[in-house]
């Protein structure tokens, strides 16, 4: 049902950005609009994990320089019959962590130094596999080609007052192309964001299924949901179109569950965690669950 949910707000994110176009110019339009998406998704494909990683200042380690924490992400590779991916450490105070790639062959993996003091070894396990699921399901890619189809779009609306506003094909007129120049970017940020909750729900049961407990992860959502409060992630801050990648929000201000938040609420996920351990006959309590074990560093 993910599955085909994410598809459907794909093609809607696709559609939408076509129909601009041809709003814009016509068929004319579409067609540039097609070729754009093109272009920028075929850029987007080969570049953006490396822009991404870059952009928040991670730096790769391996088993000489971080021993407990590359290890670890290679023993759960191996649980999720998956290559091993590239390994990166951010130095930043939030814990949080995501993963990019555009497929399991290219993958990488990043966690914040806060992450690392904050966790422990089974958390740390809980948080990786979720990303790892996400390398795995290839959501990684789909993230990326939802966002730049999202970037393309708003550029696009902004390209309107200059183009679209005169044009002989363009039926708007001024005052729709002032109101598409709105609403457009917010459509596509609110189907982006769509398919974000719908990739976390998916990535937090498959995450549980590759280091073989939900409550290690539901335990590690507690603690990274309270450091994000706390400390500020400025590299996110500044750069908010990758904040659909990290395993909670790295925003500050944004913890509701609804239309305009890139994940779902915490306490939502930490419930389904629960009713999995349920299922799975993992009988933890929750409030005297403490798990114990050296931290990843």
């Amino acid at each position: 049902m993910n599955i085909f949910r994410t598809g459907l707000l794909l093609a809607a994110m696709t559609g939408l950005f076509l129909a601009i176009g041809f709003l814009l110019g016509g068929q004319t339009g579409m067609l540039l609009a097609l070729v754009f998406a093109i272009g920028t998704n075929f850029f987007a494909y080969w570049n953006s994990g490396k822009m991404v990683l870059r952009m928040h200042n991670a730096r790769q380690v391996d088993s000489q320089s971080s021993p407990a924490y590359y290890g670890l992400i290679e023993r759960l590779a191996n649980q999720a019959d998956l290559p091993m991916p590239k390994v990166f450490i951010i130095d930043e105070d939030q814990p949080n962590a995501f993963a990019t790639g555009r497929n399991p062959e290219h993958a990488a993996v990043a966690a914040t130094t806060g992450l690392l003091a904050t966790l422990s070894r089974e958390e740390l396990a809980g948080v990786m596999a979720h990303e790892l699921a996400h390398v795995k399901n290839r959501d990684t890619l789909t993230m990326t080609i939802t966002a730049t189809i999202a970037g393309a779009i708003s550029m696009l609306a902004n390209f309107a007052m200059f183009f679209g506003g005169r044009g002989r094909d363009n039926p708007l007129g001024l005052i729709g192309t002032l109101a598409m120049m709105i609403l457009a970017p917010m459509a596509a940020m609110l189907v982006q964001m769509a398919i974000s909750r719908t990739r976390e729900y998916s990535a937090d049961r498959g995450g549980a299924e590759i280091c073989g407990n939900p409550m290690w992860l539901a335990s590690a959502l507690e603690k990274i949901a309270d450091g994000g409060d706390v400390h500020e992630n400025e590299t996110a801050e500044q750069n908010p179109g990758t904040a659909h990648m990290f395993i909670i929000n790295p925003l500050s201000g944004n913890r509701l569950d609804n239309l305009f938040t890139t994940h779902p609420n915490t306490q939502n996920r930490i419930a389904e965690l629960e009713k999995l351990a349920d299922e799975w006959n993992i009988r933890i309590p929750k409030n005297n669950w403490s798990p114990t074990g050296p931290r990843g560093t």
